[in-house]
This record gives structure tokens, C-alpha cells and sequence, in this order.
């Protein structure tokens, strides 16, 4: 039996820049559907990498997402009743996702700020390849690396 279709999504850009990177990273940062709060802690972000970098928030973002993005990640296949982590390559739409949530998660989880000041800290040094989100990505690319001698395995 086939499974279901899955169909790609419409995206939505965001008010400000009109960008559909932008607009889809505010709908992973949103909680509960407030929007309007995830909006607003992504500008107050924005503005916060402005004043401190003095760079261009916007290319500071697609910059820290480029850079955060996996190449290959761990799939596990079950073949002849053994388990094995199977390097696979990382499709486009799904580097964006990964990069995003490792973004979010790593600013979550530092304390004693607000979300707009540690997501601003976590997006710029993701820029310069720093943080909690690239050593993600290095910790997956490292499990990758280690586990390349069943790659055979892959279809």
C-alpha cells in the first residue's frame, strides 16, 4: 500500500522584509498559536542585531541559517533484524527546518534573559559558526561520519 501524498505547503512571507525564510522561522518560533507575541520577539531580535553588530539583521539571519543547516544526518533501517544509523543526505525544506529548530532550542534553553536578547546572541553567533545550534550540527555530521561504513544500506 502507497503512502499518503504529502503536499507542499503555501508559505507565508513575513510584514516587515517580505520573506518567506523569515515568515516560516516566526510560525517555528510561535507557541500555543500566539503569532502576534512570536512576531514581535522575532523583530525586538532584529533590532537587537542591528543596535549590537551593526550588520544587516536580515543577512545575519540567512547567514546563521545557511550555516546551521545539515548536510547529511542519521536514518535508522532495520535490515536482517539488526538496527542500523544510516548516513542520509538532508533534503532542502528539511535543512531549513533543522536549522530553525536547533536555533530556537538553543536559545530556549540559556537563562536569564529575555527571548528576543538570546535569540539575537544565538542567531549572531550562528552567524560567525559558533553556539549550541553549530555544535548540533557538528554532533550529527560527527554520528554521519562515524557511521559511513553501513551507507550501503541507504536506498
Amino acid at each position: 500500500m502507497r503512502k499518503k501524498q504529502n503536499y507542499k505547503r503555501e508559505h507565508k512571507p513575513d510584514m516587515i522584509h517580505g520573506s518567506i525564510a523569515i515568515g516560516r522561522f516566526i510560525n517555528y518560533l510561535m507557541e500555543d498559536g500566539k503569532k502576534a507575541v512570536a512576531e514581535k520577539i522575532m523583530y525586538e531580535t532584529f533590532d537587537l542585531i542591528k543596535k549590537n553588530s551593526k550588520e544587516d539583521p536580515k543577512e545575519v539571519f540567512d547567514k546563521a541559517m545557511a550555516n546551521a543547516a545539515p548536510a547529511v544526518e542519521i536514518s535508522t533501517r532495520r535490515v536482517g533484524g539488526a538496527n542500523y544509523q544510516v548516513p542520509v543526505e538532508v533534503r532542502p525544506e528539511r535543512k531549513f527546518i533543522l536549522a530553525a529548530r536547533w536555533i530556537i532550542q538553543a536559545a530556549r534553553t540559556k537563562k536569564g534573559k529575555g527571548m528576543a536578547e538570546k535569540l539575537s546572541e544565538e542567531l549572531t553567533l550562528a552567524a560567525k559558526n559558533e553556539g549550541n545550534a553549530i555544535k548540533k550540527k557538528q554532533d550529527t555530521h560527527r554520528m554521519a561520519e562515524a557511521n559511513r561504513a553501513f551507507a550501503h544500506f541507504a536506498w
